[in-house]
């Protein structure tokens, strides 16, 4: 396979002195770059071997490791300095050499280094297949389709004895839609283990699988996640032991439902967006009523259809519209032949139906029902529910 080497100094005598030392095949290629250009040619150097020198720029080799996470990097120096060779391994190096080193030592050092590289190709080109087909996100390593994964990874944990502990992480109702996801895949990923797995379940909530760890354990680790995060985020978490997929995601949402309750029980300060405690005999005029039972169930359904619309709408090629009506809104997809429908109604105020529908032909229509107390409609319920309704129109079509 072709290799790209990059050299990369401040001293323009390092380049005349390492174009011959690698001993180039005519399929590689090389190219010269001083500390100056690296912002510019960044997407350049990914996969590549880097060979760095800096006599008098220590700061810099630092950035440049920092930056190229995605390639493999010798530094070479005239001097070697313990203190700075050591500082380079941890940042990422993969191998630091003397430039008085004879070619042919050189050129052995040189081939654990080409072959890292190969693999990170491998990888690169393996992880744009998944961003591809929405398994992970283009960014990060925050992965989309849980269910696949977490069948998986369950069929491997039934099959040892290893422990592993399952969370899902989520801020509160009033926080959820005004905190930056980014930020909050970008603190976990950070700081969780390198084996452990994050994926999406739904806007601004998570799933964490944190393997050979205790639910004791896994508490202290994510206090120290959670440290670093934004307020008001809250984590469900359940031993995983011989649980279906399904069983241990209704457990651990229904841990984070309870810690987030909990919390807006504790905390005078913030209003529960809930309908709980209103009824219609105790207000005078019943219009008005009805127009703050409706603002109160707008700030729940309006959040959680606009952030599904906008997740969904970059991954299925159908039409999805949001229609609010008398008593009722819906959130309706379309594509070639089939519909399907998420409608909440209130009648009388005293229940609140969710109807979801699916139909692939006039004659062919599958259709549910869920009903909860008003006070039951939260942002987190509403969220679950309309992820499943997603999932199930992507298996569909």
């Amino acid at each position: 396979m072709a290799k790209k080497i990059v050299l990369i100094s401040d001293d323009s005598n390092f380049f005349d002195y390492m174009k011959t030392k690698p001993e180039l095949r005519k399929s590689d290629e090389l190219f010269c770059y001083s500390f100056d250009n690296i912002p510019k040619i960044s997407s350049q150097i990914e996969n590549a071997v880097l060979i760095v020198n800096s006599e008098n720029a220590n700061d810099k080799v630092f950035e440049l490791l920092n930056l190229c996470s995605k390639s493999s990097v010798v530094i070479m120096s005239y001097n070697e300095d313990p203190s700075f060779t050591k500082k380079c391994y941890r940042a990422g190096a993969m191998d630091c050499i003397s430039i008085s080193l004879p070619d042919s030592e050189f050129r052995a050092r040189l081939i654990p280094v080409l072959r890292y590289a190969d693999i990170l190709d491998k990888n690169s080109r393996y992880r744009e297949m998944l961003v591809d087909k929405n398994i992970l996100d283009k960014n990060n390593e925050v992965y989309f389709d849980y269910k696949n994964i977490l069948d998986r990874e369950l069929e491997k944990l039934s099959n040892t004895s290893q422990q592993a502990v399952f969370m899902a992480i989520s801020p509160d109702e009033k926080s959820k839609f005004l905190i930056n996801s980014k930020l909050i895949e970008t603190i976990i990923l950070d700081n969780m283990r390198r084996n452990d797995i994050l994926m999406n379940y739904a806007p601004n909530k998570y799933f964490l699988l944190m393997f050979d760890i205790e639910t004791t354990s896994a508490e202290k680790y994510w206090n120290k996640i959670e440290k670093k995060l934004p307020k008001d985020i809250y984590v469900g978490m359940i031993r995983v032991a011989n649980h279906t997929r399904q069983k241990l995601i209704n457990d651990a949402l229904c841990n984070l439902h309870e810690a987030i309750n909990n919390q807006t029980i504790k905390d005078k300060n913030v209003k529960n967006i809930n309908i709980k405690g209103m009824k219609p005999t105790e207000c005078i005029n019943f219009k008005l009523y009805r127009q703050e039972f409706e603002g109160k169930l707008d700030k729940i359904i309006t959040p959680v259809f606009y952030q599904i619309q906008q997740k969904y709408s970059k991954i299925l090629s159908g039409t999805i519209e949001q229609i609010d009506g008398d008593g009722f809104k819906s959130f309706n997809f379309k594509f070639k032949n089939f519909n399907a429908t998420f409608k909440i109604s209130y009648p009388g105020f005293a229940k609140i139906n969710i109807d979801v529908s699916m139909q692939y032909e006039p004659e062919n229509i599958e259709s549910k029902r869920i009903t909860l107390n008003p006070e039951e409609l939260e942002a987190g319920v509403l969220e679950d529910l309309m992820e499943q309704f997603m999932i199930e129109i992507k298996s569909k079509i």
